[in-house]
């Protein structure tokens, strides 16, 4: 049913994927700062989202369109629209590391039902649409379905988390739940793109994951994939940004017991 939006989606992800690989170590970023030091954004990130934004009005010229650098385009009363971030994880791809994410959902009527993340330095495609499972493809293996991870016990889970941009002004940054979780777990790790991790989570190589103060395009996509893989996706609060915890129903019960 919702299989030639999910195509687009894919055809907008690589291509942006493209301009991103052009740029990477090497090309002239033309980094600038936005909301404070911490928040980058480079040429590629603009450059990636007008490529994204002209194929999907070009095909559908009445849906609206969210994405991280233009905000809000189209029509405000269209029953579908697009979330995008065109490069999630800048603060990596500035420093020449490879973890970093073209993300594009679809919404319809409120509710996700489609969502593609493409990973293009690492080669990695992660796709789903409402009931029809989530989905790695990469190079020329045949597609993969995924399914989170299964264990039960957060001391033998890997966990994922990041840090708003703000972090250094507002006490509120995450930093206390990860006192309270850390000794309770096999390790962390901080992969500096939440697009990437919910992927890690649905593909259960991260086993759990939460995140603070994050945004609609941060996520859209990834919330879908983890629950097309089995996951669940928890509300941490509300107030500020997108909260989430997100993983096997066990894991993320368990950490509910630290975060907050």
């Amino acid at each position: 049913m919702y299989g030639d939006y999910l195509d687009l989606a894919v055809r907008a992800a690589r291509a942006a994927g493209e301009i991103q690989r052009s740029y990477f170590r090497g090309g002239d970023l033309m980094i600038r700062t936005k909301s404070n030091p911490s928040d980058v954004v480079t040429r590629a990130d603009r450059e990636s989202e007008e490529a994204i934004a002209r194929m999907i009005a070009s095909r559908y010229p009445d849906h609206a369109l969210l994405g991280e650098e233009g905000g809000d385009r189209g029509s405000a009363a269209s029953e579908w629209r697009w979330v995008v971030d065109p490069l999630d994880g800048t603060t990596n791809y500035s420093q020449g590391l490879p973890v970093f994410a073209v993300s594009i959902a679809l919404r319809h009527c409120g509710e996700t039902v489609a969502g593609a993340v493409d990973a293009p330095w690492l080669d990695e495609l992660y796709t789903a649409v409402k009931g029809g499972g989530a989905w790695l493809h990469r190079g020329a293996d045949a597609p993969r379905r995924l399914h989170v991870g299964g264990k039960e016990r957060l001391a033998t889970s890997v966990l994922g988390t990041g840090f708003p941009y703000d972090k250094d002004v507002d006490p509120d940054n995450n930093s206390d739940n990860l006192a309270r979780i850390l000794p309770h777990v096999r390790d962390i790790r901080r992969m500096g793109a939440a697009a990437y991790d919910l992927c890690c989570i649905a593909s259960g190589t991260l086993d759990g994951y939460w995140e603070l103060a994050l945004h609609e395009w941060d996520v859209c996509a990834g919330e879908l994939i983890v629950r097309e893989a089995g996951g669940v996706i928890h509300p941490l609060r509300e107030g500020r940004g997108v909260s989430i915890a997100a993983g096997n129903r066990a894991i993320v019960q368990e950490m509910l017991k630290y975060i907050r």
